[in-house]
């Protein structure tokens, strides 16, 4: 291994650009003019380590695509050789296996898409540089550390209030070597989202679920208290929960996980492992990879790929299969049928001490009733009802869909007894059967007696 002399704190950073097009390096060199750094620019993976052999470099960002030195191969060599000097990967395509290769031989410090946004750009390599200068200081401190115990060894028999003093200043340092390593794993988290959007890519929006996951959860650790470390694993799993579903085909990616072929199933229940397969390598992801490998564990022990019952499954396991399934409900990622908010909630409280923890149902319906507008289950007023239980009076809480998605009735339509005979009559034809969210008008008098005016039809 070639060994890089540690740039001084008085000298600029020197940042080298790889790419075989030389229009992206004018592009990004522009970029760069009156940024405090060295720039120094290179059309090829030999060139870029025949410059770094020469003088030591702070940060490396590469092109994915490269002829006979691809960037995944490039920053493999770069962490084999140099592995102080940070290094990032710039792509315009998204193939999973470039983008494993870098995270995995590459050590890759963080991903950015082409074309690029100016400001993000600056700002993730200022912040890649801020955290480059504080793991050189973390070091610098363990290296103090180490010294100062061993002059506390031979100074112990005699000098007991020089013991002490010392003994204060090395917990101050590991003090200060505990932050280093939040600040690292906080870095993951941002990291995290960031290759998130690779899952993302394989889906059309109407089918993307990662933000609305994230949110939610951290809704959830915010309304409950939960721990920092805790909150940020669960982030972190939120964001990769699906990363292994990259390999799938795009026809299986926005299938209903309940119409798969047979031939998929085995394929579908394997994706837990799969992901926690890829992330298990980087140790500030461990108890994310843990949480993403037993989310889709369920309560009564009939879930995979451990088939873990009730309490056994992880806490944060849980909380992630109750919002990876309400969102990927309403995204119809589990049934044919995509359904609302509150449809969502009455399914998993159906399930409830059969596919999720029966103490954490309600609590989450509260959760997601405080993070979304148009949850009206969690109202006391508002009640789920068959089209039998249903009696004039009443008013639809929210609009009435047919199972094939046709609008029956808006929110707002008090019933009358001529239209709940309509729904029965329109249900058993069907052959679905409904969920009617209801309130019950104040006035039961004065709604029956307009809506008996107006005779209302379904449309």
């Amino acid at each position: 291994m070639e060994e890089q002399l540690p740039t001084t704190s008085t000298d600029k950073p020197k940042v080298l650009l790889v790419d075989d097009e030389e229009s992206i390096l004018n592009s990004l060199r522009r970029l760069l003019r009156g940024q405090p750094y060295d720039v120094l620019l290179a059309t090829s993976g030999a060139q870029a380590l025949d410059i770094m052999a020469q003088q030591p470099i702070d940060l490396v960002m590469t092109d994915a695509r490269m002829p006979n030195m691809d960037g995944a191969t490039l920053l493999a060599h770069i962490h084999q050789r140099y592995p102080d000097t940070t290094r990032i990967m710039l792509t315009g395509y998204a193939d999973p296996s470039v983008i494993i290769k870098a995270i995995n031989e590459g050590q890759i410090h963080r991903y950015i898409s082409k074309p690029w946004h100016d400001e993000d750009m600056l700002l993730t390599l200022r912040q890649s540089l801020a955290y480059q200068h504080s793991e050189r200081e973390r070091l610098r401190l363990v290296q103090q550390a180490w010294d100062q115990n061993e002059q506390l060894k031979l100074l112990n028999a005699t000098l007991e209030k020089h013991v002490a003093s010392r003994t204060a200043e090395l917990q101050q340092t590991a003090d200060m070597l505990d932050l280093a390593y939040e600040e690292l794993k906080h870095s993951y988290v941002t990291s995290t989202e960031v290759f998130s959007l690779l899952a993302n890519l394989r889906l059309p929006p109407p089918k993307q679920t990662n933000r609305q996951i994230i949110e939610l959860v951290r809704v959830y650790c915010q309304r409950h208290h939960l721990d920092e470390g805790t909150g940020r694993d669960l982030t972190m799993a939120a964001a990769l929960y699906n990363i292994g579903k990259l390999s799938w085909t795009d026809s299986m990616m926005t299938a209903p996980a309940d119409l798969l072929h047979h031939n998929d199933r085995e394929r579908y229940r394997g994706y837990p492992k799969q992901s926690e397969s890829l992330l298990m390598t980087l140790e500030p992801m461990k108890d994310a990879a843990r949480l993403i490998l037993h989310h889709q564990e369920r309560w009564d022990g009939n879930g995979f790929p451990d088939r873990l019952k009730g309490e056994a499954i992880p806490f944060g396991a849980r909380l992630l299969k109750l919002a990876v399934d309400f969102i990927e409900l309403q995204r119809g990622l589990i049934l044919e049928r995509q359904m609302n908010s509150d449809e969502a909630l009455v399914y998993i409280r159906n399930y409830a001490g059969r596919l999720y923890d029966p103490g954490m149902v309600e609590d989450f319906i509260q959760v997601c009733a405080a993070y979304l507008s148009d949850v009206s289950l969690a109202d006391p007023s508002v009640k789920v009802l068959t089209t039998r239980d249903v009696a004039a009076g009443m008013i639809l809480a929210r609009n009435l869909n047919a199972d094939n998605g046709m609008l029956l009735l808006n929110a707002g339509k008090v019933l009358n007894g001529a239209l709940v005979e309509k729904l029965i009559a329109f249900e058993a034809m069907e052959g679905a059967k409904y969920a009617i969210f209801v309130t019950v008008a104040e006035d039961l008098n004065g709604a029956i007696l307009e809506a008996d005016k107006v005779a209302p039809a379904l449309h």
